[in-house]
């Protein structure tokens, strides 16, 4: 139980740096026939590589540093979008979405990655500028829109169940170059989650999500740091999310160090058989929170409809890492939630692990 228990409680997010070689620029197809319908969209096979639950490390440049896990629950949130909402803490969170987008009279495929990171926000938007798809990989490049890839880019790996992700910025215009920022090296989880969305939208369409012909006229980068400045597709404009608020409470027997920290675990297959954790059903984490022990409650915002199960674990000895000593709950909770709905769910944090 004590082992078993470890493992679940390994939930934290991000990715080892890899080596892997990618497509240069002289594999993309730049050049080719214009995209100015939407029939010849650029970039279009990104919304169906990376639709899915994906896990793995995380090395990076920022404060935050690296992470052994990343959990990324990508769905449907219409025809044309696939998306995903992340929170580390009360301070820290990330949206990313990839979606059909209208400039300079092309169609192409757009990355908007944007959030909170240590109370600041910040939002970019990347447009696809180069591809490179064969039967045993696909490639693509996002590129800021209006400084490219000298100011920031993304590059994004396909090959069978694996997806690299390698984000590169020339941090704020300091440097005369982007230069490499996160890696993550994910694995695909579970692709079960994700159906009912498909099925809901036949996704994927070839149809326009944002026309952005003239939305960044006048700006000299498609940066954003206020969520009230000007941001032109903002979280609140995302279709078909919606919003689950999680209380949970301690046993009566349990008194609880405030300065300790509270797990909350989202799953979409439940953990618990019996009085024995399912490890292997740990693949269905789809969304988690590091809270306060005395928070007591927090909302998921911009969360794929669909059904779930609520898990709370409070590291007692304060170590980060939950081992003998510690709290959790010991039941699965179930709750659901409808397309652009609220809803709740609350448990109870009432075993010692062994």
């Amino acid at each position: 139980m004590k082992k078993q228990l470890s493992l679940l409680l390994i939930v934290l997010v991000l990715i080892s740096s890899c080596k892997e070689k990618t497509p240069d620029d002289d594999n993309n197809n730049n050049g080719n026939p214009d995209y100015a319908t939407l029939d010849s969209t650029f970039g279009f096979g990104v919304l169906n590589k990376v639709k899915g639950i994906w896990n793995g490390p995380v090395t990076s440049s920022t404060p935050l540093g690296g992470y052994p896990e990343w959990i990324v629950d990508f769905r449907p949130i219409s025809e044309n979008q696939v998306s995903a909402k992340n929170e580390l803490d009360t301070m820290n969170d990330i949206h990313m979405s990839f979606f059909i987008a209208k400039y300079n009279n092309e169609y192409r495929v757009a990355f908007r990655n944007g959030g909170s990171f240590g109370g600041q926000t910040r939002v970019s938007y990347f447009l696809a500028d180069s591809v490179s798809e064969t039967s045993t990989q696909s490639f693509y490049r996002f590129a800021e829109v209006l400084k490219g890839k000298l100011r920031a880019y993304t590059d994004v790996l396909f090959r069978n169940d694996s997806m690299i992700m390698k984000s590169y910025t020339n941090k704020y215009n300091t440097l005369d170059s982007a230069t490499l920022h996160m890696t993550w090296s994910a694995k695909l989880q579970d692709s079960n989650s994700r159906q009912p969305a498909v099925s809901n939208f036949n996704f994927p369409k070839k149809t326009q999500t944002k026309d952005f012909s003239t939305i960044f006229n006048g700006q000299t980068e498609a940066v954003y740091y206020s969520i009230t400045g000007g941001d032109p597709y903002p979280e609140t404009d995302q279709p078909y999310l919606g919003q689950a608020t999680i209380n949970y409470t301690f046993s009566s027997s349990f008194t609880p160090n405030p300065s300790n920290k509270v797990f909350l675990i989202i799953t979409t297959q439940p953990l618990i058989s019996g009085i024995s954790l399912n490890t292997g059903n740990l693949k269905y984490r789809s969304r988690y929170v590091i809270l306060a022990a005395n928070d007591n409650s927090y909302t998921f915002n911009y969360m794929h409809p669909g059904s779930y199960y609520l898990y709370a674990l409070y590291d007692a000895d304060g170590n980060n890492n939950f081992s003998s000593g510690d709290w959790v709950s010991t039941s699965n909770v179930a709750f659901n939630l409808s397309g652009q709905g609220t809803t709740s769910a609350s448990t109870q944090i009432n075993f010692i692990i062994p």
